[in-house]
């Protein structure tokens, strides 16, 4: 057993779970993570947020992970993998004030995928109050509620080319998140 301390926490966060028919309960994709070698697992929520700790790097664990979901649950998995301190430099850097009418989202992903994003979002017809913000190497996204899948950038997020390369949480899960880390 490794040592449990700060630099060895991370959160995996999935792309698709429970939305479009990849319904899996969190207790047992928490089971597949312990049997992929992960310690201290428990999950936040039940959107696919896993919590875990390990001695691996990162990159290493992405793809570990990734086949174990992919092999236990015959579907394609993507997740993202985070350190703790990854998740409270998102959750610190929110460029926007929060706002009752709007829903604000960080994004994770593959290096490079927030610029991509910002390029999506120039591009896209906005609803009113709609803001999207570059923060170093992180992508914000503000949406006036109700209309997150109305969005022309909110569609575009759909694409399935993009499954792969990011996934968008609330902001509010970011502070769950930390909050049981």
């Amino acid at each position: 057993m490794g040592v449990f301390n700060a630099d060895n926490q991370f959160c995996a966060f999935l792309r698709g779970v429970n939305v479009k028919g990849t319904n899996m309960k969190m207790a047992e994709v928490c089971s597949v993570f312990k049997r992929a070698g992960m310690q201290n697992v428990s999950s936040v929520l039940a959107s696919g947020n896993i919590l875990f700790s390990s001695e691996r790097r990162a990159q290493e664990l992405k793809q570990t992970l990734e086949k174990a979901m992919s092999d236990h649950f015959s579907y394609e998995a993507y997740l993202f993998v985070k350190s703790r301190q990854e998740i409270e430099t998102i959750f610190r850097e929110i460029p926007f004030e929060t706002d009752s009418r709007y829903h604000i989202y960080g994004f994770v992903g593959v290096d490079g995928v927030a610029k991509m994003l910002m390029s999506e979002f120039d591009k896209s017809k906005k609803a009113l109050g709609e803001a999207a913000q570059l923060v170093d190497c992180n992508f914000y996204w503000k949406v006036p509620k109700g209309n997150t899948l109305d969005s022309e950038f909110g569609k575009i997020l759909g694409i399935k080319n993009l499954k792969s390369s990011f996934t968008s949480r609330n902001i509010n899960t970011f502070e769950k998140v930390l909050k049981k880390m």
